[in-house]
């Protein structure tokens, strides 16, 4: 196996972010209350940041799986009660997602399970470094949503 390329932060800086994705996706998994995978809070927390109602189609493409994967995690969520799929009216083919209160009572659930875990990590860096990063990690999403 050819080792990564001497000097180069570009590889550096996305080993970093593949590694901490890795280790905060564990975390929150074990944080999270009895039933909820990450995948699934992952669905939960899109609708409380963006609200209205998406196709699943539409979802699989914002989380990057396949539809089926997409399909899975919505009929587990729906199943639970936390998201609500209807037919869309306007197009008697394509359905539509929706969160539902208890999908609110249970991003809240799994918000507050994270509680201690998110104030631990804040308190080992200041304000300031979480305010410094954020340009780079929003322009390096940004970059790599606009080349999918």
């Amino acid at each position: 196996m050819a080792p990564q390329p001497k000097g180069r932060t570009d590889f550096q800086v996305m080993t970093e972010i593949g590694i901490i994705a890795q280790l905060a996706n564990a975390r929150l998994e074990r944080s999270l209350p009895e039933g909820l995978s990450a995948a699934q809070f992952g669905v939960l927390n899109h609708f409380m940041r963006r609200g209205g109602q998406e196709s699943p189609a539409q979802l699989a493409k914002a989380f990057q799986i396949t539809k089926g994967a997409m399909t899975n995690t919505l009929q587990r969520l729906e199943a639970q009660g936390f998201v609500a799929i209807v037919g869309d009216k306007a197009d008697g083919r394509r359905k539509l997602v929706s969160l539902t209160p208890a999908g609110v009572a249970a991003y809240e659930a799994g918000v507050a399970a994270l509680r201690p875990r998110m104030e631990a990590m804040r308190a080992a860096f200041t304000e300031a470094e979480f305010a410094a990063a954020l340009p780079f990690l929003t322009g390096l999403r940004t970059w790599l949503d606009d080349n999918r």
